[in-house]
């Protein structure tokens, strides 16, 4: 399921992960930060995206780093990070929740604010990651404080929930009302009792609704993990949001990675300020 992204850089990109300024619940988050060429943090100012990816993924997997090439030459920076228990950031997988990935996202997005070269704030998710992005946006719209410049979301997984009522995650059963201690995806993946009982009760829409700024809904016509009625029903709670529907793309973003990046870029040059 994990295809990794090879790609030839053309931006400045810093590692920042054993040394990593941010701390998720479960520990220290690996990120990694890409400037546009001939940025100056110290002189220049440029707008930043937080990217998230999905479950059983990282900051290095498809597409993230092809994304946050992409935008650099469009002058956009991006901070990428692996989730707890993901990638090289600490903790362990069996022990992640959505709560918790909103958390590490809130922590990652407190330390980009402290940026000064930070113009303009989005977020962007993709599967699992565009639930906790979402989710995250209506807290935040929810506290009266700031709130993204905008919001991007890649085939927001929303099933998850649907799934874990089920009891079937991934062709892997369980009784909902008692999971056990650990189902396995893939026979790789471990998923934790607290997952799975957790993200039955998610107010996932309800709390995404609360968030007033622009979306970018963005769904491939070949995904074969997200049906695309979730970004429907995004589309559907969210006042100020454009739905694109990319033909022959998969759930991986692979096939005609290049028109979503471009839908993305349009996105955030057409958003000059937020709607707060």
């Amino acid at each position: 399921m994990a295809l990794l992204s090879l790609l030839v850089a053309v931006s400045a990109v810093t590692a920042l992960s054993a040394r990593s300024p941010v701390s998720g619940p479960q520990g220290r988050l690996s990120m990694k930060l890409t400037l546009p060429d001939g940025i100056d943090p110290a002189r220049d100012s440029c707008p930043m995206v937080i990217l998230m990816h999905g479950i059983f993924s990282s900051k290095d997997y498809a597409p993230m780093p092809y994304l946050a090439h992409y935008l650099a030459k469009r002058g956009v920076a991006s901070i990428r990070f692996d989730f707890d228990g993901h990638g090289w950031s600490a903790g362990k997988r069996v022990d992640m929740t959505v709560a918790k990935e909103i958390q590490d996202a809130r922590a990652v997005w407190d330390y980009v604010r402290t940026l000064p070269y930070v113009s303009r704030l989005f977020l962007l998710g993709h599967s699992q990651g565009g639930v906790v992005a979402s989710m995250f946006a209506g807290e935040l719209a929810r506290e009266g404080g700031p709130v993204p410049d905008g919001l991007i979301l890649l085939a927001p997984g929303e099933v998850i929930k649907g799934a874990t009522r089920a009891g079937s995650f991934f062709g892997q059963r369980f009784d909902p009302k008692d999971p056990p201690e650990f189902i396995k995806c893939f026979g790789l993946f471990k998923l934790g009792r607290d997952y799975l009982l957790q993200t039955q009760q998610l107010d996932t829409y309800g709390t995404a609704a609360l968030y007033q700024g622009p979306v970018c809904l963005i769904h491939g016509t070949m995904d074969r993990i997200v049906p695309f009625r979730c970004s429907e029903k995004y589309h559907e709670i969210y006042t100020h949001s454009q739905l694109h529907k990319v033909e022959g793309e998969n759930h991986m973003i692979i096939k005609r990675k290049s028109e979503v990046a471009g839908i993305t870029a349009a996105f955030l040059e057409g958003v000059r300020e937020s709607v707060y």
